[in-house]
């Protein structure tokens, strides 16, 4: 069976090609972006395509909706998306194309090589995979805080957001890139459900529920910062 790998990092791409020749594959291509990935099935027309949901330029769903673009055009080419953390719509969006060669899963689950790869090829071979993960998440409530899925880093950006840190002195004051952070941003404005539109708008909204939300650890706010009382405007 035949691959192709869409993964913005390499050295997780370098990973998923050891783990799918493991598995039986014969990888025909690895790229790092959507457009890549969409030419790249086109040529090869291979039986499966992994695909990272956030990839260049957005960062944001350009995985999905290549994934259903494929579903629509190479019917016959699985599907799995790798994502960091759970984001059901996602999952619903995928199912909701096609139930059949299509598969959700956590990148940690790429640790498990064994399972991973008898995974993937239950998928490659028409089944649906979905991560135990993607599951519970499908079965939460609706009204539950949405602060509450935000991880320890993206609730430290958010803190500095809130304190009006532009994108590169957030990346500064915790020592990572600027892709970094502008990942983690866009991880948490759909964590937080707010819909594509003005970057500068969402930065808002996001920091009026960091602000506000009755569950944010608040010792994560810098001493002295410029965010206002919690109960008053910033």
């Amino acid at each position: 069976m035949r691959a192709v790998i869409a993964e913005d990092s390499v050295l997780l791409r370098v990973g998923l090609v050891k783990v799918l020749e493991m598995a039986g594959f014969e990888v025909t291509a690895e790229v790092g972006d959507a457009e890549a990935l969409l030419a790249s099935v086109g040529e090869h027309r291979p039986d499966l395509a992994m695909i990272d949901v956030r990839m260049p330029p957005g960062f944001t769903d350009e995985g999905v909706h290549a994934a259903l673009a494929i579903r629509r055009q190479w019917p016959t080419t699985a599907v799995v998306l790798l994502s960091q953390y759970v984001e059901e719509r996602y999952a619903a969006d995928l199912l909701t194309a096609n139930t059949s060669g299509v598969g959700y899963l956590l990148k940690q689950r790429v640790a498990d090589v064994e399972e991973f790869a008898a995974t993937v090829r239950r998928v490659a071979a028409g089944g649906t995979a979905l991560d135990p993960q993607v599951v519970a998440q499908l079965l939460l409530r609706r009204d539950s805080d949405p602060l509450q899925r935000l991880t320890p880093r993206e609730r430290e950006v958010l803190a500095l957001m809130a304190e009006g840190r532009s994108n590169a002195a957030i990346a500064e004051d915790l020592v990572v890139t600027d892709s970094a952070v502008a990942k983690h941003i866009n991880n948490i404005f759909a964590k937080l459900d707010l819909p594509p539109a003005d970057g500068h708008h969402r930065r808002v909204l996001a920091v009026l529920r960091f602000l506000h939300g009755p569950s944010i650890d608040r010792r994560l706010r810098p001493p002295g910062g410029t965010t206002g009382s919690p109960d008053g405007p910033p």
